[in-house]
């Protein structure tokens, strides 16, 4: 095990999307994560679990928490633990005997990560929801799409990911840091609401200073603008261009055969000159003007599906995808110049390591077929 977290012990209370996502950031990190899972659980539905590679780089001990003897279990691994992360609805933890306030007298160094989507406060706090749900109160969904169409959700990246995973990371690392000065731990509340409207950071301050339009579809980077958007090529393959700065734009017009169009940022031009950037890219194909347009500083490249960015050169010669029990997945970032992170191990099945951990933390192996006899503890088959 490396990594820049390596001797890190986290436990996570298995559950979908955002949680499992943070909890596998911190193990490709070098932490060692122990995610304790339901028995007979199946993660996401209609996904092998062996395949689910959010879930790489934990151990997994299998608990009945409706028993209180499981409950008593985790309480002995929160004694040892720097931290912990769930992603229940607010006061279900409490329920099972396992809230912050019971976790802070056994442990008070403990740093106790909650991931929900509407935040443990406020009238939503209890209501159910999906991503798509909290881009759209935090203002970020309405953004996205074609202006003749609804708004366009950009896949579950938003709220789950970037607004949720990714800011109850940053919020672990960040309370662990401050837990070492002080000794203390403290409950992290990662909303993704909040995490969603934090990403629209420089849209909005776009909009407080009257360069961003509430109308979808009338901005530079909604992909209204020609030299800001994806053209399909002649064999229906596309493209993605970013010319937004003045030489990359003049170098682009060269190599797409047009004169100058008067001033870029012209909004009223824009639908005219997009339609002719459409019908001079559909004159040849996706390879031809990756040839066209290789060593121009246009701020080009080809949409590559998920099958196809894998092999990219650049992807390839920075390994930013690996294989790991032949399945191609993301390979752990950043990079680090002395403590590389690696990935430790794919996806466990659940009770996997029910014995190892238990064992980890005090239990005797009597003990553990005691728990498994008692049906607190479950092991994989």
């Amino acid at each position: 095990m490396t990594g820049p977290l390596k001797g890190l012990k986290v436990l996570e209370f298995a559950g979908i999307g955002p949680g499992p996502f943070c909890a596998m950031m911190l193990a490709d990190m070098g932490a060692s994560v122990i995610r304790i899972d339901r028995p007979g659980g199946a993660g996401i539905d209609g996904i092998n679990m062996s395949r689910d590679i959010t879930g790489r780089g934990r151990r997994s001990l299998a608990l009945d928490l409706k028993k209180p003897a499981a409950t008593d279990i985790a309480l002995k691994l929160v004694e040892q633990a720097d931290a912990l992360l769930e992603g229940y609805r607010p006061g279900v933890m409490e329920k099972l005997g396992l809230g912050p306030e019971v976790c802070r007298i056994r442990n008070p160094r403990l740093v106790y990560g909650r991931m929900t989507g509407w935040g443990q406060t406020g009238p939503l706090a209890s209501t159910a929801g999906h991503d798509i749900n909290y881009i759209a109160l935090s203002g970020a969904l309405y953004a996205m799409g074609d202006p003749a169409q609804p708004p366009t959700p950009p896949l579950n990246l938003v709220g789950d990911y970037g607004g949720g995973g990714l800011l109850l990371a940053f919020g672990m690392v960040c309370a662990l840091l401050e837990s070492r000065q002080s000794g203390l731990g403290q409950v992290v509340d990662a909303a993704m609401t909040d995490g969603s409207a934090l990403l629209m950071t420089m849209i909005y301050g776009l909009k407080a200073s009257a360069t961003w339009n509430n109308a979808r579809g009338k901005n530079f980077l909604d992909g209204s603008a020609p030299f800001y958007g994806c053209y399909e090529c002649a064999d229906g393959k596309y493209v993605a261009i970013g010319a937004l700065e003045p030489q990359f734009y003049a170098q682009l017009l060269e190599k797409i055969g047009l004169s100058n169009h008067g001033q870029q940022y012209d909004s009223s031009a824009w639908p005219a000159l997009k339609g002719e950037f459409a019908r001079r890219f559909k004159t040849k194909t996706r390879e031809e003007w990756c040839d066209i347009m290789t060593d121009a500083d246009v701020c080009f490249t080809p949409v590559l599906n998920l099958d196809e960015a894998p092999g990219h050169p650049h992807n390839a010669a920075r390994k930013t995808f690996l294989s790991s029990d032949r399945v191609t997945q993301p390979a752990p970032a950043p990079r680090f110049s002395r403590t590389a992170a690696t990935l430790q191990h794919g996806p466990p099945m659940i009770g996997k390591h029910s014995f190892n951990v238990l064992q980890e933390f005090g239990f005797s192996e009597d003990d553990c077929h005691d728990l498994v006899r008692k049906g607190v503890v479950f092991t994989a088959s």
